[in-house]
C-alpha cells in the first residue's frame, strides 16, 4: 500500500486513526486507498480521558489540513482503540494502556466537535481487517492476523467479514494457554502465548540470561536505553548472531508455531499473516521457522502448503487503513479499490 502525495485523491475521504498508549495516528485516506497526509501526536494518557480526546480531535483535525481539505469532505473517522470496545454503541470499556479509561463514549464525545460519525474497533482487529483488504490478505475469504509487539493480539476474517464474536471478545490468541503453569502473564494468568512469545517476554528471558551470567550483546547495543530491548535491538542482536537472542527468540518463535498450528486445525483459513513491531523488524526470518513448526502440527497434511503463513505489509498503518475499511463498511460505501 503507497502512501500518497499531499493532495486530494478520489473522494469520499475517510479518516483512520490509531490510538496508542504513547501516540496517536491520524491518517486521510482515499477511495483508492491512498494515506494523502498524517498526524502524529503524543497520547499523553496519564491526563486522562478528556485531555486524550482532545488531542484525537486536534490530530484529525490536523490530518484534515494537511491534505488541502474540508470537513464536508470527510464521510466519517475510524479509531482503533488497545482494548475492548463496544463497537455499535462507540463504548470503550477498559484499557491498561488509558489510565482512567472506563465506558468512556469515546464514539459519541468525538463526534460531536467533528460532526461526522465516529466508528471504534479493536486495534488489532482493525490491523488484521487493514491487512485482509490491503495489505497481505487481498483475495482471500478465510484469515487470521497475528500480531507480536508488546503483547500478543489477534484478529479474524471468515467468510470476507471480521468476526468479533458474541462478546466482543473473539481472536485473543495472546491469552490462549500453550503452557501450563508457564509463566505469568500480564492479565495474571499463567502460560498464555504471550507470556512466552511477546517482546516484553523476549526481553524479560534474555534479562534473565544476563542476570544469570550469559554475553550477550544486548547491554551495547541497547546503549543509553538498556532498560528496553527494542524490536530494533533484538534485530540488530541476531544479525550479529547473539546466543542469547537467538535462543530466546527460537523458543518465541516455537510457542508461536504450536499457536499457529492449533489455529489451521481449529479454522482451516486461507492464510495466517505475523504482524506488529517484532515481526516487521525481523521480517522472514522471524516468519519462517514458526510456519515450519505449524505446518508440522497440521492434522490435515494434504494440501497444506496451500495455507500460507506470511509476514504482514502494511507495517504502523495496517490498523489506521482498517479504519478505513471499516468506516466504508458501516456508512455503506463501495469498497476501496487500490489503484482504482
Amino acid at each position: 500500500m503507497k502512501k500518497g502525495k499531499k493532495k486530494p485523491g478520489r473522494a469520499p475521504y475517510v479518516i483512520g486513526m490509531d490510538l496508542g498508549g504513547t501516540k496517536i495516528l491520524a491518517a486521510v485516506i482515499d477511495s483508492d486507498g491512498r494515506i494523502l497526509a498524517q498526524a502524529k501526536l503524543k497520547t499523553r494518557a496519564k491526563e486522562g480521558p478528556d485531555a486524550v480526546l482532545q488531542r484525537l480531535e486536534e490530530a484529525a483535525r490536523s490530518a484534515v489540513q494537511k491534505a488541502g481539505l474540508e470537513w464536508e469532505n470527510v464521510l466519517g473517522v475510524g479509531i482503533g482503540v488497545p482494548g475492548p470496545v463496544d463497537p455499535d454503541e462507540g463504548i470503550v470499556h477498559h484499557t491498561p494502556n488509558l489510565p482512567g479509561w472506563e465506558d468512556v463514549a469515546l464514539g459519541r464525545e468525538l463526534s460531536e466537535p467533528l460532526g461526522v460519525p465516529v466508528y471504534l474497533e479493536n486495534d488489532v482487529n482493525l490491523g488484521t481487517l487493514g491487512e485482509y483488504a490491503l495489505g497481505a490478505g487481498r483475495g482471500t475469504h478465510d484469515m487470521v492476523g497475528i500480531f507480536v509487539g508488546t503483547g500478543v493480539g489477534g484478529g479474524l476474517i471468515l467468510d470476507g467479514e471480521l468476526r468479533t464474536g458474541f462478546r466482543n471478545a473473539a481472536a485473543e490468541v495472546g491469552h490462549m494457554v500453550v503452557l501450563a503453569d508457564g509463566p505469568v502473564c500480564g492479565c495474571g494468568r499463567r502460560g498464555c502465548l504471550e507470556a512466552l512469545a511477546s517482546r516484553t517476554a523476549i526481553e524479560r528471558d534474555i534479562r534473565i540470561g544476563l542476570s544469570t551470567g550469559r554475553e550477550s550483546l544486548i547491554p551495547e547495543l541497547a546503549g543509553k536505553n538498556a532498560g528496553r530491548v527494542t524490536s530494533g535491538v533484538l534485530a540488530k542482536a541476531l544479525q550479529h548472531n547473539d546466543p542469547l537472542v537467538t535462543e530466546v527468540v527460537r523458543r518465541a518463535q516455537w510457542y508461536l508455531g504450536l499457536m499457529t498450528g492449533s489455529i489451521v486445525n481449529l479454522i482451516d483459513p486461507e492464510m495466517i499473516v505475523l504482524g506488529g513491531g517484532v515481526a516487521e523488524a525481523l521480517g522472514e526470518s522471524f516468519v519462517a521457522p514458526i510456519r515450519v513448526t505449524a505446518r508440522q502440527r497440521f492434522i490435515q497434511q494434504t494440501g497444506a502448503d496451500r495455507v500460507r503463513i506470511v509476514a504482514a505489509q502494511l507495517g504502523d498503518h495496517a490498523a489506521v487503513l482498517g479504519a478505513a475499511v471499516l468506516v466504508r463498511q458501516r456508512t455503506q460505501q463501495p469498497p476501496i479499490q487500490p489503484g482504482g
